[in-house]
């Protein structure tokens, strides 16, 4: 991923509170020079200074077959993004956009059926933990859970090299910098919003 320096991400703790708050991923894998690519949740944890992604996709998607000859498999997350208006400066300037994205690479492995009923539980107790009632993995009848396992195929993938961008109008004058947010805080969609609210985050850190 291209990432100009003023807009690179090093700090350990807000990428992984970033891919944490946004893990509806992009799985990306290669058949035949191919770009393959699968939309879905997955669940981000930490053994010791490595990050280790685990997930699933349908057993009828063939991308799982890419998995066995795959050196590397690229796993994306975005945060929000917006567009922003050169009228917005006080200065003449060119459009742009102003977005969040971490990318991760490592080599991938098939989970066998017992890591894989453990990552389902650990993927909707993290979604349900909040609601009354909950769900649970646990609620399944044998029977419906050893047919979802069939239908699905389990992975992980121990994270080898992070790529992180926050590209939020650091480059711009105090001036801009303040008009961007002011202008995104007033736009119809809550995008934007968030990336004014993640601006002026950023604005106070050292």
């Amino acid at each position: 991923m291209y990432i100009p320096k003023r807009f690179k991400v090093t700090d350990t703790k807000e990428i992984w509170e970033f891919v944490n708050q946004h893990s509806f991923a992009t799985l990306v894998t290669t058949e035949n020079s191919i770009p393959v690519a699968t939309h879905l949740p997955v669940t981000i944890s930490k053994k010791d200074d490595d990050y280790i992604i685990t997930g699933h996709v349908a057993y009828a998607n063939p991308q799982w077959k890419t998995f066995e000859n795959a050196e590397n498999v690229l796993v994306i997350f975005q945060g929000p993004h917006a567009y922003i208006s050169p009228t917005w400066y006080t200065h003449e300037n060119v459009p742009t956009w102003n977005y969040q994205a971490v990318h991760m690479y490592g080599a991938p492995r098939m989970l066998d059926k017992d890591e894989l009923r453990d990552t389902l539980a650990i993927l909707s107790d993290k979604y349900e933990k909040h609601r009354d009632p909950a769900f649970s993995v646990g609620n399944f009848t044998p029977e419906l859970l050893e047919a979802q396992l069939k239908a699905i195929v389990g992975f992980e993938v121990r994270v080898t090299e992070i790529q992180a961008v926050y590209k939020l109008s650091q480059n711009r004058k105090e001036a801009d910098y303040k008009s961007v947010m002011n202008h995104l805080q007033r736009e119809g969609d809550s995008d934007s919003h968030k990336v004014a609210e993640q601006m002026e985050k950023n604005r106070h850190l050292p």
